[in-house]
């Protein structure tokens, strides 16, 4: 994939750029969008520049500019790796879909992968590998044969998963995270895959976790149902969800990310013929000191008549 020019490749351009990010940050947001907006209008094909114009016209309350703005950023970029649609679903202006790009995941997860542990562990408090670790243990005490690790990232989960596995499997949609999961030596294999297309070829698995994942999904029936096709009868699928607290099955917050209603999650397992073991309340981590509430859920296959 073609990195994001992050620089409009215009000295000009940049300093006007650089300038506008210092007038955001000291709370000129109108301001700092008409300068960045008369950079771009010498680098008109810098993508990631209308980007961050729509983000400054958003501060500045200015939301049918910024929706231009990203409506031009996603003509520029149509796989959208920085997710401009996301903003203008957020914003009212493009309809609700189902799942993030996946160009979107990949790029973000790509850009954060070298301090992605000191930022998420660090920083904003993530514990939820240890707490799924804790309720695999507490509703099934042994080994596994077989546990697929779905958007393992670094690593974090499947060192908690090493000590009782045979044999470990992290699948990823970032180059840049597993390579990071490699050098940790945990894995028995790793590939990259992007999870709303997921299936699994192999042996049935006796264990598939996906750690802090779901909000990068959206609608989990597809998922949900790859994972029951890979999990030997009597497996478990251990997951967890940002919770949401309206009534809709699931939704895209500010955040850009996603979160699931408890009651949405007991049908989607359900249809994919899994029943609850365990389903728990869990901070997942910090976000702008307050805590993120979620679920922590075990779930089995059921044995084949």
């Amino acid at each position: 994939m073609k990195p994001l020019q992050a620089s409009s490749g215009d000295s000009n351009a940049d300093r006007r750029a650089d300038f506008a990010e210092m007038l955001l940050a000291s709370g000129e947001p109108a301001q700092a969008a008409e300068l960045l907006l008369g950079a771009l209008e010498l680098v008109p094909q810098w993508g990631a520049g209308w980007f961050r114009l729509g983000e400054m016209q958003e501060a500045a309350g200015l939301l049918d500019q910024a929706a231009h703005a990203w409506t031009t950023a996603l003509k520029l970029d149509p796989a959208d790796r920085l997710g401009a649609n996301l903003k203008l679903q957020l914003i009212g202006r493009a309809p609700a879909a189902a799942a993030p790009p996946s160009a979107y995941v990949e790029t973000l997860f790509d850009h954060y992968a070298d301090n992605f542990e000191e930022s998420l562990v660090g920083k904003l408090g993530y514990r939820m590998p240890d707490f799924l670790a804790r309720a695999i243990r507490t509703v099934r005490f042994g080994r596994f044969r077989l546990a697929l690790d779905l958007g393992c990232g670094t690593g974090l989960m499947g060192e908690r998963l090493r000590p009782f596995v045979d044999r470990l499997e992290g699948y990823d949609i970032s180059a840049g995270m597993l390579r990071k999961a490699r050098a940790k030596g945990i894995y028995d294999r790793l590939s990259k895959a992007d999870l709303q297309h997921f299936s699994h070829a192999g042996a049935n698995a006796d264990l598939v976790v996906a750690a802090d994942v779901f909000i990068y999904v959206g609608a989990l029936e597809r998922i949900a149902g790859a994972v029951a096709d890979a999990l030997a009868d009597d497996g478990m699928f251990a997951f967890s969800v940002e919770t949401l607290a309206s009534g809709d099955d699931f939704a895209l917050l500010p955040t850009r990310r996603y979160a699931h209603s408890e009651a949405y999650v007991r049908r989607v397992l359900a249809a994919g013929g899994l029943s609850i073991l365990s389903l728990d309340p869990a901070v997942i981590r910090q976000d702008r000191s307050e805590p993120v509430d979620g679920l922590a859920v075990v779930a089995e296959k059921s044995s084949t008549p």
